[in-house]
């Protein structure tokens, strides 16, 4: 076992802002490996539990806090993506090879809350978040269908919108959709805000590789504007703390860049949490809701920070 010299380097300190969210006695620590594709973690309190996506293997693990132990929760699980919970703690997901987005209820068994647009299928749903009027927003790039390792292969029927939902009412609506590949979604604190992640760089070099963020209007969204760009590659999960800072998984331009980036409220890179694969997504959880939780590749990893999540049922 490689003992980590504190403090963890490997969490950089880019402006003063993010000094005081590095513990000086806290290091990166690797939870579990064994995936291929890990996505879409997501902390039960209530359980002491952390949830996340296996992609490719067709499985959502559980992994216990009190005694690290990793389990399958779900087998198979439609090629589950990213995952959330309601306002009633009920598990939401993104399914890749069903092309919907479900409901876990409280007896396990599975409501489907959308699979169609206008009477054509999703795409491949990728990442969601509620909001506290119990709306659910999810992105749907469709990335579950351009390939077979992640769902299979079918043909666009609806374009790369994203989505804003009522459950009560089943009404959906398309709040954006000139993304080219719309990716990880979340609000800021006071819900203000929507961020949402394009990852269009998947598809070449000409494509967008920011973060945009948007007033929010009730149940719409007004202002798009660039938050950051994460060129060279681009982003993916994204989550933000009380303090308003987005951090966000940053993938696919290798040593120094992959990992999470923590941005400032005015978009200014502040610190980075740096990992030796692309950060597909990563939550707040833990006790006191200040450990940060980063799906990594084939591989769980966590870290205590001292702020908390924000938007946390």
């Amino acid at each position: 076992m490689d003992l980590v010299r504190y403090p963890d380097s490997r969490v950089e300190v880019l402006d003063e802002r993010f000094a005081k969210y590095k513990l000086g006695t806290a290091a990166i620590e690797m939870l579990w490996t064994g995936g291929r594709w890990l996505e879409g973690p997501v902390w039960f309190g209530d359980g002491r539990y952390l949830l996340f996506s296996d992609i490719p293997n067709n499985r959502i693990l559980k992994w216990e806090e009190e005694t690290g132990d990793v389990s399958v929760y779900r087998k198979p699980s439609n090629n589950t993506n990213g995952n959330t919970r309601d306002r009633q703690g009920r598990l939401i997901s993104c399914e890749h090879d069903a092309r919907r987005v479900t409901r876990t209820e409280y007896d396990g068994s599975i409501t489907v809350l959308m699979d169609r647009y206008e009477g054509r299928p999703l795409n491949a749903p990728n990442d969601v978040v509620v909001k506290t009027d119990g709306s659910i927003w999810f992105t749907d790039p469709g990335y579950g269908i351009l390939m077979n390792y992640e769902g299979h292969r079918a043909e666009f029927e609806n374009d790369t919108n994203v989505y804003r939902l009522d459950p009560d009412t089943g009404e959906a609506t398309v709040v954006v959709g000139d993304f080219r590949r719309p990716n990880g979604i979340c609000f800021s604190p006071d819900e203000s805000l929507l961020y949402i992640v394009d990852t269009g760089r998947s598809d070449g070099p000409q494509h967008p590789t920011h973060i945009r963020v948007f007033d929010v209007r009730g149940d719409r969204i007004a202002n798009g504007r660039v938050f950051a760009d994460m060129d060279p590659a681009s982003a993916d999960g994204i989550r933000t703390d009380v303090d308003g800072n987005l951090w966000a998984g940053a993938c696919w331009a290798g040593d120094g860049y992959d990992g999470v980036h923590c941005f400032a409220p005015d978009g200014a890179l502040i610190g980075k949490i740096h990992l030796p694969a692309p950060c597909a997504n990563l939550c707040f959880g833990g006790a006191k809701k200040n450990r940060l939780f980063m799906t990594c590749s084939q591989s769980l990893f966590s870290v205590y920070v001292e702020t908390v999540g924000a938007q946390m049922p």
